[in-house]
């Protein structure tokens, strides 16, 4: 992460830690984990960014439909506003799909069929070199807009699912696939939060028209 310029590690419900471990291999690097922020879950270390990208290898009908290579997602991420997470799994079974649940988009690393696993530092080590090349291109603009957060766009989501809900759209039981849905297209979307309240009060009002 140092080498990348990169310096806000967090760490979701992590195995005991050596410290003495740590030391010897944090060469000069010491104070990336001084400063790493330990949270009890991923729900909670996540709240906070407007996209989190869930990094894996595996596909299947309960992960995730789309996927970005490290390099087309740092170069997307360059362009968006707001915080973002890339998430990793352990070392030996990579991310659930309840942990890819709460990501909006997943990230594979392209590889050879035959070995397609990559060591946990390997991978961080990728997705880092892109986000730095990506990153550098990039100076902060004054006035830049602010994408909702995943507290704010879960709130949306919960507006929006409440309503459809009241006039009676759920008459089959999707609803939490749809919340799925609809979190993370709006996640990737990057409203702000401003046009979050105005979408939030088309669907109000499209439904209190409806029940006229």
């Amino acid at each position: 992460m140092k080498n990348m310029r990169l310096s806000e590690l967090r760490l979701a419900a992590p195995q005991p830690l050596v410290l003495e471990r740590i030391y010897e291999r944090a060469i000069n690097s010491w104070d990336i984990w001084e400063n790493a922020r330990i949270y009890d879950d991923l729900a909670s270390s996540i709240a906070d960014c407007a996209i989190i990208a869930g990094t894996t290898r595996r596909r299947g009908h309960h992960r995730k439909s789309a996927s970005m290579t490290p390099r087309a997602l740092a170069a997307w991420l360059a362009e968006r506003p707001g915080p973002a997470a890339i998430v990793f799994g352990n070392e030996r079974t990579g991310l659930e799909e309840t942990e890819l649940e709460m990501c909006n988009i997943a990230s594979h690393i392209p590889v050879c069929e035959t070995h397609p696993s990559l060591n946990l530092s390997h991978a961080v080590q990728i997705y880092t070199y892109e986000l730095f090349l990506a990153m550098e291109k990039q100076l902060p603009v004054k006035g830049e807009w602010t994408a909702m957060n995943q507290k704010e766009t879960s709130a949306l989501v919960s507006t929006i699912t409440d309503t459809l809900a009241d006039i009676g759209f759920y008459k089959y039981p999707n609803r939490e696939e749809q919340t799925r849905f609809l979190r993370d297209v709006i996640s990737r979307a990057g409203m702000s939060i401003n046009e979050g309240k105005y979408f939030r009060n088309i669907i109000i009002k499209a439904a209190k028209t409806e029940n006229k």
